[in-house]
Order: structure tokens, then sequence, then C-alpha cells
């Protein structure tokens, strides 16, 4: 019997998936939203992969060029089915 436990993925992986969940559903390119938010697209990039830890103020910049509360970058990315 294999009782290994695999751990869930990051909140840093679970933000990134959900930015970009939120951004392809507005038709946003990660260019696009760099330019609007005036954070470096490669910035943006490593935010969706989970590799950048990401700072409230960050968070704020993308909430608001998204028009979104920055509370719907913190809820779980939706499963696909």
């Amino acid at each position: 019997m294999n009782d290994r436990h695999i751990p869930p993925p990051s909140p840093l992986i679970f933000f990134g998936r959900r930015l970009a969940q939120l951004r392809k559903a507005q038709g946003v390119s990660q260019e696009q939203l760099a330019l609007i938010s005036g954070i470096a697209r490669s910035y943006v990039s490593g935010v969706e992969r989970g590799q950048r830890n990401i700072s409230l103020l960050n968070i704020l910049r993308l909430a608001q060029a998204l028009n979104l509360p920055p509370v719907a970058l913190l809820e779980p990315p939706e499963q696909k089915e």
C-alpha cells in the first residue's frame, strides 16, 4: 500500500493560475497586462508560473489593470472539467 502524500500546489502556483485565468477570460495578453499595470511582462509571466513572490502593491496594480477587486485574484483558480 502506498501512503505517499502529494502536497497541494503552493499558494504562488494557485495565485498564478488564477491571474492567468482572469487575464485570459478578458482577452488580455501578458504584454497588454504589463503595459496597463506598469509591471514588466517577464514579471507577470513569472507570477503566472508561480515563480515570483508577488507583493501586495503589485496585486493591487494587477487587479486595477483587470478592473477587478483585489480579492478576485486571491480566490482559488477554477478547475478545468
